[in-house]
């Protein structure tokens, strides 16, 4: 559903700027029963090419290894992708579930869930870490709890125009073009953020949501505020802390109630701080901030 909301490109741009053929989507697709399964025979058969395989969703091996707890088309879903995947020349994960398994791959994870190739942040996966496509690249993930639209439609557009090699992939195999930097880039609370003025409630708009409500942004990897979704907010720009979900570790969780939202500190210094920070250099930056604060730092920011 997402994906439907791109915007640059939109899906119909796809189809008829860059002659993008949708073989089937969930929402989109006319087959059902006997046709779907015709269809996807056709694809693994290689009666019909298969370019692109895009797939949303942890994979679900349970129970003891079959599958069967997730059955799409009248077989194990996990069956469909491992006959699909050898045709396909390009697969891109699309969501957590399909990068990292997810929610449902939470410890006990009884679905026995994987991501495509990752679980969490280990490599491996439901394919392996050595597995490769027909194209000869691994498996491009593309997280978030949802995922942007137009990560996902950008990253097809670079396949089907043969520019994927102009974009590089992380560790994660995440296109470095929408990973690389934090989500704090381009927050319009940064000003906040270096002066220490905190927000203790949700929707504000002046304050940082960092210290008091537990806003992922300075350790997340996304551009959230640089692309913004629908081109007009983003979750820190309406007063919302970010949840970091383009991150293998989310849901990030804590079982005492009331500490989801909320930046546990041990002596006024948060247990987890950006990369690179160390925490007795913290404590003196936070002290030396809020002494020199502007009067305008306590103000309402202004969003467009």
């Amino acid at each position: 559903m997402s994906f439907l909301n791109a915007e640059e490109p939109t899906v119909c741009d796809l189809i008829a700027d860059f002659g993008i053929k949708v073989l089937w989507h969930p929402s989109l697709g006319l087959e059902l029963g006997d046709n779907l399964q015709q269809l996807l025979q056709d694809c693994i058969s290689g009666r019909i090419t298969l370019d692109i395989l895009v797939f949303e969703g942890t994979v679900v091996n349970a129970p003891n290894g079959t599958g069967e707890w997730n059955r799409f088309a009248d077989r194990p879903m996990k069956d469909w992708l491992t006959d699909l995947a050898q045709a396909a020349s390009f697969i891109v994960a699309v969501g957590d579930c399909a990068t990292w398994g997810g929610i449902p791959a939470m410890s006990p994870n009884p679905s026995e869930s994987q991501g495509l190739q990752f679980l969490k942040r280990e490599p491996g996966g439901f394919f392996g870490k050595d597995f490769r496509t027909k194209s000869g690249l691994p498996v491009i993930n593309i997280p978030g709890c949802p995922a942007h639209p137009d990560w996902i439609s950008q990253i097809l557009v670079a396949i089907a125009t043969g520019r994927l090699g102009d974009i590089t992939l992380d560790e994660l195999n995440r296109p470095q073009t929408f990973f690389k930097s934090y989500t704090q880039i381009g927050c319009t609370r940064n000003v906040h953020f270096a002066y220490k003025a905190s927000t203790v409630e949700f929707g504000q708009r002046k304050g940082c949501l960092f210290y008091d409500l537990g806003c992922r942004g300075p350790m997340t990897h996304s551009s959230c505020n640089r692309i913004l979704w629908n081109r007009v907010s983003s979750k820190t720009r309406v007063g919302m802390p970010c949840l970091g979900c383009t991150e293998p570790e989310f849901p990030f969780y804590d079982l005492k109630p009331g500490t989801v939202f909320k930046t546990q500190t041990v002596m006024g210094v948060p247990k987890e701080l950006p990369p690179g920070v160390k925490p007795k250099d913290y404590a003196l930056l936070t002290m030396v901030a809020k002494d020199i604060a502007p009067p305008w730092a306590e103000e309402d920011i202004f969003t467009i």
